[in-house]
């Protein structure tokens, strides 16, 4: 126990306070995410020779998509009795609960919305591309999700487990880092792959990866998690798990069968 003890996590999930002002740490990442993203995404807009107008219109596309998608992803996926019982709570925010299987339908319907639009874009052209900055953005806010000592994983004994001590004394899987460190090597593979083959790559070779590979091992570390909700209590597989399966064989789909149609 005193070896685990080195890996008490006790940091605020405040970083300054400012009197009614509170800069959190999972904020910073999580603007931090669209930040860094539109830099990766100006660089591949550069690149293929997308004027930056249009990127700045996708930056807004994909705020309101994973917003708004993953707002109404938690309320709806996780707690539909209360919030179709109080409406209003759904717009609160800043009260938190954000879902990212939520995240993910909402910006795929939003970039419907940005290619009816955009000139010389088709769909899956900016999904293939966008994929490499959302893989980033999971890395920043699962991070940020540590900061917050929320979705906590089960006890163990194993010597990486962390003790969150603004939850309880327990040590626990770092279940937040696990899916953070998956996130942030999905990120450097597809990057890397559309560095050195963006020529050659057919479409569907980055959107396809994306999805199996992100929600493959989320099923995975799903197991090491504590469930969010008590409805989950008892079920085979919890409500991530479910809503992981359809996107992984989507995933699996345009990552083989695909091929441009």
């Amino acid at each position: 126990m005193e070896f685990l003890n080195i890996f008490e996590w006790s940091i605020s999930p405040i970083l300054l306070s400012l009197g009614f002002l509170q800069v959190r740490w999972y904020g910073l990442l999580f603007a931090l995410s669209f930040i860094l993203g539109y830099q990766v995404m100006l660089w591949i807009f550069t690149s293929e020779g997308k004027s930056e107008k249009d990127l700045d219109s996708l930056t807004f596309t994909m705020i309101l998509g994973t917003v708004i998608g993953a707002r109404l992803g938690h309320c709806l996926f996780y707690s539909p009795e209360y919030y179709l019982s109080h409406p209003l709570d759904i717009i609160k925010v800043w009260e938190g609960g954000l879902a990212s299987h939520g995240a993910a339908f909402g910006i795929l319907i939003a970039l419907a919305f940005y290619v009816r639009k955009a000139k010389n874009t088709s769909y899956m052209w900016i999904l293939d591309r966008i994929v490499i900055v959302v893989a980033l953005s999971g890395f920043l806010i699962r991070t940020g999700n540590f900061f917050n000592s929320e979705i906590i994983g089960k006890a163990t004994n194993v010597a990486w487990a962390v003790i969150f001590t603004r939850v309880d004394m327990t040590p626990r899987h770092p279940a937040q880092m696990y899916e953070a460190i998956s996130c942030i090597l999905i990120f450097l593979f597809l990057f890397f792959q559309y560095r050195t083959k963006k020529a050659n790559l057919r479409p569907g070779s980055s959107f396809g990866p994306f999805l199996t590979l992100v929600f493959g091992l989320r099923f995975v570390w799903e197991m090491f998690k504590e469930n969010q909700v008590a409805f989950e209590s008892g079920m085979l597989l919890n409500m991530g798990q479910i809503l992981s399966i359809p996107l992984v064989l989507a995933g699996l789909y345009f990552w083989f069968i695909y091929k441009g149609k």
